[in-house]
């Protein structure tokens, strides 16, 4: 058996085979996170569309060459590329909705309301997948969606009964109700290619997509007195937090699953808060702590999980 196969099928020592997929979450988590700090510096500079735009046409062109070197200059057939433009989508939506909502709301909200896409993501794995979440995994995804709420909540009881969260929570609500679509739809799109084959393409499309709704308004925006801290903010974005993250997610969704992926989002708002706290852009609540405390419970709760075998990709 090669060594791909002792990663992809894990046997009972899979939890110790696997430690090295999920280091590699918590890097792309950490990553993640950094977006919500940046964007948040840099919304208002560009229309969301335009921004995204950018980003994901930096990301495509850095991705580039390494596809035509590894792989030749070599279309997929139809059907793929009608996948990948697909997935595509939901990926759009998010981020346009992130820097949409980063206009009214704060990064640290939005790093928080981020840790509701694992539960949602289970329900989305049920019905497309027909993926069943343990009484475990359950249980950890609650403690999860409670630690965020109570994050984005402070604490307040009343504010959450009212539900009262601004225009931006809202915005990046529906945005993280479709990136939950995205994780799954990854195990249903996946037939055996490469893992960078399907993150250069989806990034591609995702970059087309982003045009084709920035196109009517481009020649309205004044591009020389864009500041330059945007670009360095968008190269960041391009390149950690969309290249590297899209294929460290895809890669580990193949692995360990969807909801086990999407789990690491509950990390999200600890990372952002410390990150904000760094970059002094919020102040330290101690209404956080139960928060906090009920994001870890719930990560470690779902990924003590023992994990099933996952299909082995073709190569």
């Amino acid at each position: 058996m090669s060594e791909l196969t002792k990663e992809i099928n894990p046997t009972a020592s899979a939890n110790s085979s696997l430690w090295w997929v999920h280091g590699l979450m918590l890097m792309c988590t950490l990553l993640v996170a950094g977006s919500f700090p940046v964007g948040e510096l840099i919304a208002d500079s560009l229309p969301a569309d335009s921004m995204m735009m950018i980003r994901f046409l930096i990301a495509a062109g850095l991705f580039a060459p390494f596809i035509l070197l590894k792989h030749g200059a070599r279309l997929p057939p139809p059907k793929k590329l009608l996948g990948y433009a697909l997935l595509s989508i939901p990926l759009v939506i998010f981020f346009w909705c992130m820097f949409e909502a980063l206009k009214y709301t704060s990064a640290v909200n939005t790093g928080a309301l981020f840790t509701a896409v694992p539960a949602m993501t289970a329900i989305f794995a049920l019905i497309i997948n027909g993926e069943h979440s343990s009484p475990r995994k359950v249980i950890g995804l609650s403690l999860g969606t409670l630690g965020a709420a109570w994050i984005v909540f402070r604490g307040n009881i009343t504010t959450a009964i009212a539900l009262d969260l601004n225009k931006g929570d809202w915005i990046f609500t529906l945005g993280a109700v479709s990136l939950s679509l995205y994780n799954p739809l990854i195990k249903r799109v996946h037939s055996g290619e490469p893992t960078e084959i399907m993150t250069f393409w989806v990034i591609l499309f995702a970059a087309l997509w982003m045009l084709l709704l920035a196109f009517p308004s481009l020649n309205q925006i004044e591009w020389w007195h864009i500041p330059a801290e945007t670009y360095g903010g968008l190269f960041y974005l391009a390149l950690f937090t969309t290249l590297i993250s899209f294929f460290l997610l895809q890669f580990s969704t193949l692995r360990i699953g969807p909801t086990k992926v999407a789990a690491y989002s509950f990390l999200n708002p600890i990372f952002v808060l410390i990150l904000t706290l760094l970059l002094g852009m919020a102040e330290f609540n101690i209404r956080f702590i139960p928060g906090i405390i009920l994001v870890f419970a719930a990560m470690l709760i779902i990924q003590a999980e023992n994990p099933k075998k996952q299909p082995l990709p073709k190569r």
